[in-house]
Order: structure tokens, then C-alpha cells, then sequence
């Protein structure tokens, strides 16, 4: 018999493991508490920028693989439920709400049909799962809790859930192990590997993974201060030191930073959530990495002061980029809009073109000025500042734009754009970390 699979959340997560799974060939049905989100995607429309997978969100609808509902009695009949609701930042302190967690859970509890299988894939504090284990078997002792936490890339995601790099499940039973094999049976067969672990370690692993990653970004961005200072270059020192098999050159990007609805929320969780275990100190560490991810921003913005005024009232900026990264039309905690709304903040008038964040960029910033164009962003600019690594940035040919800024003058956050190229087409090329070749 073939799995019945509900999912509970139908933000970014959800909606990607619930068309992944029914494209598997599980019939599956997405659950969420949003009426208006349910009919979007009931009518196929994806209500944010991922590539891929509006595609696959409409091939399986066709198939009635995948169904959405408002109501989550319709998921009662499932043998699978995997739990994707959001765990942001709390208003008032570092760490993260499981509040949207814990009441899918305790509802889904209700209902569910003896001898299922709910599986959290959301990121939450460690020992969350263990607690939500025993609320469950209190409500119907034939419940199981297991825990799967995700290892997505926005830009990625649909990629990264059908041919993960690594499935990592939490249980305290083979039963449970037995059900998410199932489950996973096509990626076991193309020989993922499979790792088994406790409750805690599972919800460890992924705050853990993302602590280290932040680490390496600011590592890198961190050498780049000391380049400015020594008059180095920080692209050729990160390219030297990862070709050492042991650094590898992935995540040594100098630039403006980190952000997006991950990093810096699970960074901020994980010191929170280490505190109250006792383990504070362990993570102290974590606080600095955070100060130099955020310090990176406030460095682009005094190279903008450096090559016009430090009163930048009047000035032009135009600002190449908003989402948090490229193939992304996220924008939570965005480096280039927080860079943006600073500057704005400080006289500057800003105009920013995004290839794919415009809509959501103008829902967190409407004071800020957008652009339909690459050409109508940078028309009369005094600077631009190149903060979203897209392709289309990259491709631009800088002989093209020269007669249409008022100075062509470049800074370049990413460390992406090809310096020579620039300079030999008459502009001013500064980035971070390469201060020996302004």
C-alpha cells in the first residue's frame, strides 16, 4: 500500500516537500490555515520566486497526486504527516517561536489516525521534539513523533528535497525508521546516506550546519578587514587557502554577508537556546561571528561615504540587487535592503532593480524607490552598489552603462564582478578586501 502524506504548512518548506513527495508518487495533501494561500496553490500559482518549482507544483496537481486544504481534518486518513510551519525570531529576544510547531502538532494530534507518523521537518530548539513526544502520546497513545530536519538552498530546493546530499532522521523506535525508509526508499536506492540518530542530535544537526557556515562567511569577511588594512586582497587569499582540501573554497565569498530566513535566525536561536541549557559559553564564539556578518554591511556603506561625502544628502545610489542571494526572491534579512534603507536613512536617494524580489522587496521597504530596468536603475547614479551576486549582474557589460551614471563609480559587495573589466572601461572599481587595488 503507498503512503498517504500530509503536510502541515504550506510556506517555502511545505510547498517544496509536498510537490517533491506527490512527484514521488505519494498522494499527498498540503494543509494551511491561509484560505487564500490554499486557493493560489490549488490553482497552481506559487506565491513566491523558487526555480522549478511552480513547474512541478502544477505537473502534480494534474496528476491529483497532490491536493491542498484549509481544513486539516482532511489529512486524518494519512499514515505520514510531516510538520513545515515557520519558526521566526521572536520580537523580543534572540530566539525562535515554536508556537506555530506546537499547536500543529497538539491539533494534528487530535485527529490523526492511530499508528501514523508525524515528523517535524521545521528547525527548532533542541529538546522541542522530545516534549511535543510526550504531549502527543498523551493524546493518542497509537501516535509517534520522528524528526527530519531540512537541508534546503533557496535556488536549489527542489533539487536538494529530491536528491538530498544526506537524510538525517530522529526516532526512538525502528518502527518510526522503518516508515521514513519507506518514505525515502528511491533517494536510499540512488544510495543517499542515511543517518539515525536520537531526537536532540536530529534537531542539533541543522542549527549546528548553518553555525558553521556563518562561521566561514565571516571567517572570510573577517580576512577581508585585515586586507583592507595590509593592503592585501582578499579574493586571492580565499582562493589560495581553498584549494587546502580541508577549507575548501565553497563559502569563502568575501562580500556584505549573510542573510535570508535561515542563517541568521537559527544562529541567534542556537546561542539563545544554549543559554538556557547551561551552555552559553560554548557558543560564545557565535556572538562575534554575527557582529562581523553585520559590521560587513556597515563597511560597504563607509566605502560609499569614502568615494562621495560623508553627507550624502542628494546623492544618487543606484543598488543592483535585493534578495538575499540570487535565484531567490527572498528578501528576510537581506544584507542589500538593509545597505539600502541606511543609506536612504542618511540623505541618499536609492533606486534598486531586482531580477525577481521587486514585489517582495516593495512589501518590506515601500519608502524605497524601484526600478523596472537595470538601465533605469543606474540613469544619473552618483554610485552603484552591486549587492545580489544574480547572473544577469555579472553579464552586464560596463562599457554599455559609463554615459548614463553621472560618475562611474562601482562597489562591488560580492566580490563577483570582473575588476579589470571595469576599470579598463573607465570606472572606479572598489569591493572589500582588496583595498591594494583602489
Amino acid at each position: 500500500m503507498t503512503l498517504r502524506i500530509s503536510v502541515i504548512g504550506t510556506g517555502y518548506l511545505g510547498v517544496t516537500h509536498a510537490a517533491c513527495m506527490a512527484s514521488l508518487g505519494f498522494t499527498v495533501i498540503g494543509i494551511d490555515i491561509d484560505p487564500t494561500k490554499i486557493a493560489q496553490l490549488s490553482a497552481g500559482i506559487l506565491p513566491f520566486y523558487e526555480p522549478g518549482l511552480e513547474d512541478l507544483l502544477k505537473t502534480e496537481l494534474a496528476t491529483g497526486r497532490l491536493t491542498f486544504s484549509s481544513q486539516i481534518s482532511d489529512a486524518t486518513d494519512c499514515d505520514v504527516h510531516f510538520i513545515c510551519v515557520g519558526t521566526p525570531q521572536v520580537k523580543d529576544g534572540l530566539a525562535a517561536d515554536v508556537s506555530y510547531v506546537h499547536n500543529s502538532i497538539r491539533t494534528l494530534a487530535a485527529v490523526a489516525k492511530s499508528g501514523s507518523l508525524l515528523v517535524g521537518k521545521s528547525t527548532v530548539p533542541v529538546g522541542t521534539a522530545e516534549r511535543l513526544r510526550k504531549e502527543i502520546l498523551e493524546i493518542n497513545p497509537e501516535l509517534d513523533l520522528a524528526w527530519n530536519p531540512e537541508f534546503l538552498r533557496e535556488g536549489f530546493a527542489v533539487e536538494d528535497t529530491l536528491h538530498p546530499n544526506r537524510l538525517v532522521v530522529g526516532v526512538v523506535n525502528d518502527q518510526a525508521e522503518h516508515i521514513l525508509r519507506e518514505v525515502y526508499a528511491k533517494n536510499l536506492g540512488e544510495g543517499t546516506p542515511w543517518i539515525r540518530a536520537d531526537l536532540p542530535t536530529s534537531e542539533l544537526v541543522k542549527v549546528a550546519a548553518n553555525s558553521f557556515l556563518a562561521t566561514k562567511i565571516s571567517f572570510i569577511n573577517a580576512m577581508a578587514e585585515v586586507c583592507e588594512a595590509a593592503g592585501g586582497d582578499v579574493t586571492v587569499l580565499a582562493d589560495a587557502i581553498g584549494y587546502d582540501p580541508r577549507i575548501g573554497h565553497k563559502f569563502l565569498g568575501a562580500g556584505i554577508g549573510f542573510g535570508g530566513g535561515c542563517l541568521p535566525k537559527d544562529l541567534r536561536a542556537f546561542m539563545a537556546r544554549s543559554k538556557e541549557l547551561g551552555a552559553d559559553r560554548a557558543l560564545d564564539f557565535l556572538r562575534e561571528i554575527d557582529a562581523i556578518n553585520l559590521r560587513a554591511r556597515a563597511r560597504i556603506i563607509d566605502l560609499v561615504r569614502r568615494d562621495l561625502s560623508d553627507d550624502l544628502l542628494g546623492k544618487k545610489i543606484a543598488i543592483l540587487g535585493a534578495a538575499f542571494k540570487p535565484d531567490s526572491d527572498d528578501v528576510r534579512d537581506s544584507p542589500a535592503l538593509d545597505i539600502a534603507a541606511q543609506i536612504q536613512a542618511a540623505g541618499a536617494s536609492v533606486t534598486i532593480y531586482d531580477p525577481k524580489a521587486m514585489d517582495s522587496a516593495r512589501k518590506r521597504f515601500p519608502a524605497l524607490t524601484y526600478s523596472a530596468s537595470i538601465k533605469e536603475c543606474m540613469t544619473g547614479a552618483d554610485l552603484v552598489l552591486h549587492l545580489t551576486e544574480w547572473k544577469e549582474f555579472q553579464s552586464i557589460d560596463p562599457r554599455e552603462y559609463i554615459s548614463i551614471v553621472r560618475n562611474p563609480i562601482m562597489i562591488d559587495g560580492r566580490n563577483k564582478l570582473n575588476r579589470e573589466e571595469w576599470q579598463a572601461a573607465g570606472w572606479t572599481f572598489r569591493a572589500l578586501g582588496r583595498s591594494s587595488k583602489y
